[in-house]
């Protein structure tokens, strides 16, 4: 039986990047860039207002005064005009005049400070400064935040809400990424029915190919739902090499070991290398992983039960998701937390069993409700996992946690 860490490093080896594509800037959040953004121009491009209020000269408000407080002396200024943001028209401060500018206002020739509007009196015609300011004080100058041929977006770096903004602040509205991998996920099994029919006796419907194609979404991939893939073996043959033309990744959920599997696992290792073997793992220990097509693409064979086959993704498909996007961490958030109630394992093998991950107020200590255990507690079903937020991850030597004891949890909500 081969170890998860020993399942999991055959997996990451295979994991390829996407060839680059230029995307709109407002595509690129959380893509790896594949390009050096360099900024041609200067950032601000001029001077400019940080902050709504009056355009002055320090030296007129300071007259002697440095500090604030009782011994300042207020200083009253005539406003000679008003610069809005976005203006065309520069002005020139003459000495001892004040201009009313707006934030990201272009500041007038000979304006070196900006005095807050909370500081005076907002008089529009003459205006009373309460306290001094210096050269400089909330004034944005030319190349501030970048000046020409400065790194905007470094290669390699992935793209976050302020990096996409900083794109559209050097005016690049795309930019060369390394695009979500594209994943195909289908189910095959001769009892399935999609949503929109009647289930007949014996039949059921398919639930893995929405529940993986959200999972599949959720780390980060460009996911396509095929769907049941039924028919002769050659029909499924057929169905599986379209999806391997267009896919970096490919899932497939249907019987895995035994007699009921053994006409899949013929079909899938017609078409490459395919390796279904057991894992030291529940649930979900029986799995397939190769390297099929002519582009030798990953494509995993997932248990049918939903619960095993989630789980799988989890600990299987998701890390080669998350490397293949260039994230430098790409397992779940994981703690410590002190179980609540006891748990049953299976000596032998990694247990993940559903839970709720919570916070003692007071001691800030995580808390872990186990939902689901080894044996009779329903491990299958897949609405105890709908509640959880967390995997519990028990040691393959262990076979019982008992309350209080300390457990490493697995991070599942988004939120956490």
């Amino acid at each position: 039986m081969r170890s998860v860490e020993e399942q999991l490093a055959g997996i990451t080896a295979h994991a390829a990047m996407p060839e680059p594509v230029r995307v709109a800037i407002s595509e690129a959040l959380g893509l790896l860039c594949a390009e050096e953004v360099v900024a041609e121009k200067p950032l601000p491009g001029f001077v400019q207002a940080a902050i709504d209020g009056y355009a002055v000269r320090a030296v007129d408000i300071n007259a002697g005064n440095t500090e604030p407080g009782p011994d300042f002396t207020e200083v009253e200024l005539p406003v000679v005009g008003e610069v809005p943001a976005g203006s065309h028209h520069p002005l020139r401060l003459q000495p001892r005049q004040a201009v009313r500018v707006h934030t990201s206002a272009p500041l007038p020739t000979l304006a070196d400070a900006v005095l807050p509007l909370d500081w005076t009196d907002r008089g529009q015609r003459r205006v009373t400064a309460l306290r001094p300011v210096s050269s400089g004080d909330f004034v944005r100058r030319v190349g501030d935040d970048i000046q020409p041929s400065d790194v905007a977006v470094s290669m390699g770096s992935v793209i976050s809400p302020a990096q996409v903004g900083l794109l559209a602040a050097v005016g690049r509205s795309k930019v060369l990424v390394h695009p979500r991998p594209r994943m195909a996920v289908l189910s095959i099994g001769p009892e399935l029915v999609d949503i929109g029919r009647t289930p007949g006796l014996g039949q059921v419907f398919d639930v893995n190919s929405y529940a993986l194609a959200a999972a599949g979404r959720d780390a980060g991939a460009d996911v396509h739902r095929v769907g049941i893939a039924a028919g002769e073996p050659r029909r499924i043959r057929e169905i599986i090499e379209g999806q391997l033309i267009k896919s970096e990744i490919v899932v497939i959920t249907g019987a895995v070991g035994g007699s009921a599997g053994a006409e899949v696992r013929q079909v899938l290792a017609d078409m490459g290398e395919l390796d279904v073997t057991r894992v030291a793992m529940h649930p979900g220990s029986v799995q397939g992983f190769g390297l099929l097509g002519d582009d030798r693409v990953p494509t995993f064979l997932l248990p049918s039960n939903s619960l095993a086959a989630l789980v799988v993704f989890e600990v299987m498909v998701r890390p080669l998701v998350r490397i293949t996007l260039g994230k430098s961490n790409p397992r779940r958030r994981q703690v410590s937390a002190r179980c609540i109630a006891p748990v049953e394992s299976i000596v032998g093998r990694r247990g993940y069993v559903r839970g709720q991950l919570m916070r003692d107020r007071e001691t800030g200590e995580y808390l872990v409700q186990p939902l689901g255990g080894a044996s009779g507690q329903q491990a299958h079903l897949l609405a105890g996992l709908s509640e959880a937020n967390c995997l519990i991850v028990v040691p393959d030597s262990v076979s019982a946690v008992r309350t209080g004891d300390v457990v490493d949890v697995l991070f599942l909500s988004r939120q956490a």
